[in-house]
């Protein structure tokens, strides 16, 4: 086997860009993520935060754990009196799967909204992108006001989310009644549709595409022809957006939401360049490399003792093609590379390159392979 040294000029690391598209469907409080119903026990609306989790369906035993130390670090299902309890050193085990969701908190007018006070500070900082960030103004007051604030977790979308790609729709009994969109870019959260509806060309809140919210504060009517039971009998509104119905009042049966967007994701990844010179990796040890019949060992008697050698007249089988069946065309050392492995700094084997369809090798052809590994 014959091992090559990559050169400084034959590595390259670089990292891909990528936007995958999420989208959520939501009724009366259920949340579906992707169009993917119960996969791998993972509950609807939810992904898992472990590859393990997926073992958890098969009734395995698996389980995820943390020691108590000076971190202080313990699951959100652990209360603050059992965490004191624990000594330093104790296991803190929790069962799988451990998912997560989007949450959507809808907030009546002037009731406590710590989440969307605790938005202040960057939604008065956006204000350069626009006025309908800033926190209290005459736009609205977002401490007091009425809205709904959805919050995305970042495993589902990256490192931000993609600037423009919010789209929201609002369904009643099936039928698209609005629909948002950030149109310029900016945040600004527009309805675009349907076309001539009521509030057209109004901005009914902001998306936070680093933080991963959306804020809706559109308060009017987007059609009075049908009501839900929203905060009370009332209208389709973006504040209600999401909204499975506020308690005591019944679910939203006749209300239905779509959320699309697209994230933004970097994978490091390295290309390398391996290569395959003339007169180089023409050999091979591959027992049909040599003809058929061909001795390898000679039996060689010393009178009390056997020796087996390896016989120096093994003749290479000749492939080359000719115009006739026989005889062959002028003999010439062929091989043909079908994998490329790459190892560490002490030969040992830590990724394989497969061809498509195994290359042609001869002594006066020379190759270089771009291989590519993600890491």
């Amino acid at each position: 086997m014959s091992f090559y040294k990559f050169d400084s000029s034959d590595i390259f690391h670089n990292r891909i860009k990528a936007h995958p598209r999420i989208r959520f469907d939501i009724h009366t409080g259920s949340i579906y993520y992707n169009e993917k119903v119960n996969q791998f026990g993972t509950p609807n609306g939810n992904i898992a935060l472990q590859e393990l989790a997926t073992l958890k369906a098969a009734g395995s035993d698996y389980y995820t754990f943390i020691t108590k130390d000076s971190g202080l670090v313990a699951f959100n299902t652990v209360s603050t009196t059992a965490f004191n309890g624990l000594q330093y050193g104790d296991v803190i085990t929790e069962s799988l799967p451990q998912t997560s969701s989007i949450s959507i908190e809808y907030h009546e007018a002037d009731d406590a909204r710590l989440h969307v006070d605790a938005l202040r500070n960057i939604s008065d900082y956006y204000t350069y992108l626009s006025e309908h960030y800033t926190f209290n103004s005459s736009l609205g007051d977002k401490a007091t006001q009425s809205l709904t604030l959805v919050s995305i977790p970042s495993i589902f979308y990256g490192s931000s989310i993609k600037k423009g790609s919010v789209d929201l729709k609002f369904y009643f009994t099936g039928t698209l009644v609005g629909q948002l969109q950030d149109t310029y870019k900016n945040g600004n959260l527009i309805q675009v549709g349907p076309e001539g509806s009521t509030g057209s060309g109004s901005v009914a809140g902001v998306a936070y595409y680093n933080e991963g919210f959306l804020l809706l504060t559109g308060s009017w009517s987007i059609t009075e022809e049908s009501a839900d039971y929203y905060d009370g009998l009332d209208n389709p509104r973006w504040k209600y957006f999401a909204s499975p119905g506020v308690p005591p009042f019944a679910e939203t049966l006749s209300s239905s939401y779509s959320m699309e967007m697209s994230g933004t994701t970097y994978l490091p990844a390295v290309s390398m360049l391996a290569h395959a010179d003339k007169a180089h990796l023409n050999h091979s040890n591959n027992p049909t490399y040599i003809k058929s019949g061909s001795a390898t060992y000679l039996n060689v008697n010393t009178g009390s003792t056997n020796r087996y050698i390896e016989s120096d007249q093994i003749e290479i089988k000749n492939i080359v093609s000719a115009s006739y069946a026989a005889p062959t065309g002028s003999f010439e050392k062929t091989t043909y590379i079908s994998k490329i492995g790459i190892y560490d700094k002490d030969r040992n084997l830590i990724a394989i390159t497969k061809m498509a369809t195994p290359i042609k090798k001869t002594s006066n052809r020379e190759f270089k392979f771009k291989l590519k590994l993600d890491i």
